[in-house]
């Protein structure tokens, strides 16, 4: 290698869980996935968002479980989910929620480089605690990167059923 030439340091790798919501593919960061199932019976609760669908019995933990496509305005009110979904528990600090999904979630690395900032634009209209944490380009895909830890409003997680969110 010539010495004028550096190494490159390397672009770490962000491991990521691709979903679909609508005809969009969406992303979580690894990490914040505890584990992904197919959905269980949910229980209505009454005076909750309409995003929220209820409560599960996810191995002995009573979860809130919602649906993002509902809560980003991505499905029709009309169209109904489908009979097999499968749900992402997602475990925040303070509350665990399951996630409702079409289709199975995919892993899938991709480099840090690949994601980038959210345009300002779209975080300025975003009226919540900037949940989008970037783009991911892959190939032709583009894929919105969310944040979970941010995606609920601190009101919003107080009117989740009270055993979920404690």
């Amino acid at each position: 290698m010539p010495p004028t030439e550096k190494a490159a340091a390397p672009d770490p790798l962000i491991q990521l869980i691709i979903f679909r919501l609508g005809q969009e593919e969406y992303a979580v960061r690894i990490e914040q996935v505890k584990e992904v199932t197919l959905t269980p019976d949910i229980a209505r609760m009454p005076k909750t968002p309409a995003f929220v669908k209820g409560i599960a019995n996810l191995r002995g933990d009573i979860i809130a479980v919602i649906d993002l496509e509902e809560r980003f305005q991505l499905r029709e009110a009309t169209e109904e989910l489908a009979a097999h979904t499968y749900t992402m528990a997602i475990e925040a600090k303070d509350y665990t929620i399951g996630v409702v999904v079409r289709e199975v979630p995919q892993p899938l690395s991709v480099p840090q480089s690949a994601i980038e900032q959210t345009p300002e634009f779209i975080q300025e209209a975003n009226i919540h605690d900037k949940y989008i944490e970037g783009i991911a380009r892959i190939g032709d895909r583009i894929i919105v990167v969310l944040d979970m830890l941010k995606l609920l409003t601190p009101s919003e997680i107080m009117q989740l059923p009270a055993s979920a969110a404690s």
